[in-house]
C-alpha cells in the first residue's frame, strides 16, 4: 500500500472528519468564518458535503475584510463570483498573492499574468518565498506559492528551485518546521506534503510518519509533539494533505 493510501486509511480509523464535524456549532460555523473554511476545505479533500458550513461562510461574508480572508473563502466555496470580484488586482503581500491565485482558480479564472509575475520575481536566492517582501522565507509561504505556481499552470526551475528550499526545512524527526530554527509541526508538515504532491514528487516517507505519531484517538492532530493547540485548524489544515489533494481542492459530486 502506498503512502498516500496507508495515510487515508490511517484517516478512516481515527475519523478525523467525525472530529471536525463534531466541533461545528449551532449557527453551522466553527467559531469564526475564516477557521470554518478551513474545515469547510478539508472536508471537501474528503469528498465530504458541508452544506451548514457553506451557508454560515455565505452568511459572514461581509465580515472578511483581508484580501487572504476572502481569497480563503472563496476557495473554499469553489471561487463564488462575489467574492472572487472584492480579491484586489494588486495583492498587499506575497502571501495575499498566492491566496489570491488559488482563489481564482478554485472558480475557473486564469491567474493574473502581473500577479504571477510579482510571486516570481520575489522568490529568494534560495529557491524559497516568504510571506512578505523583504522576510526571509519559510516552508509554509514556499509550499503556498508552489502550489499557486502550480496552479497557474507554471513548471520547470522555478518550482524544483522551491522544493529544495522546501527540503531544508525538514527536521530530523521528518517533520517540516516554520523556519530552520524551529521544531516541527503538523500544519508545516502538511502545507509541505502538499507541496510535493502539487510538483508531481512523492513527498518524503518521514513526512507521514511524524504526522502519524500526532494523530489523536479522537481523530485531531496534535499541533507538535510538545503542544496540542488549536486541534480544530490543525486537524483541517492536515486532512487535505493526507487525502492527496493539494490546493485548491474543489468539492466535485
Amino acid at each position: 500500500m502506498g503512502l498516500i493510501a496507508t495515510a487515508v486509511a490511517a484517516l478512516a480509523l481515527a475519523s478525523p472528519v467525525a472530529f471536525l464535524q463534531s466541533q461545528q456549532q449551532a449557527d453551522g460555523g466553527f467559531g469564526s468564518p475564516q477557521l470554518t473554511a478551513w474545515v469547510v476545505l478539508a472536508l471537501h479533500a474528503r469528498g465530504v458535503a458541508a452544506p451548514a458550513a457553506e451557508s454560515y461562510l455565505r452568511a459572514h461574508e461581509d465580515e472578511l475584510a483581508a484580501p487572504t480572508d476572502v481569497a480563503l473563502a472563496a476557495l473554499a466555496l469553489g471561487g463564488p463570483p462575489e467574492l472572487l470580484d472584492r480579491l484586489p488586482s494588486a495583492a498587499p503581500t506575497l502571501n495575499a498573492a498566492y491566496w489570491t491565485i488559488l482563489a481564482l482558480r478554485s472558480g475557473g479564472r486564469p491567474a493574473p499574468p502581473g500577479l504571477v509575475a510579482a510571486v516570481l520575481a520575489a522568490q529568494a536566492r534560495s529557491g524559497g518565498f516568504a510571506w512578505a517582501r523583504g522576510v526571509a522565507p519559510d516552508s509554509n509561504d514556499t509550499a503556498a506559492a508552489i502550489e499557486a505556481l502550480h496552479a497557474a499552470g507554471v513548471t520547470g526551475r522555478p518550482i524544483a528551485r522551491a522544493l529544495a528550499c522546501l527540503a531544508r526545512f525538514e527536521n530530523r524527526d521528518g517533520g517540516f518546521a516554520l523556519t530552520r530554527t524551529r521544531a516541527s509541526d503538523a500544519q508545516s508538515t502538511a502545507w509541505a506534503i502538499q507541496a510535493y504532491l502539487a510538483a508531481s514528487t512523492p513527498p518524503p516517507r518521514a513526512a507521514f510518519r511524524y504526522l502519524a505519531r500526532l494523530l489523536q484517538p479522537d481523530g485531531s492532530y496534535r499541533y507538535s509533539a510538545a503542544y496540542a493547540s488549536t486541534p480544530v485548524w490543525v486537524t483541517a489544515q492536515v486532512v487535505p494533505a493526507l487525502a492527496g489533494k493539494p490546493f485548491p481542492v474543489i468539492l466535485r459530486p
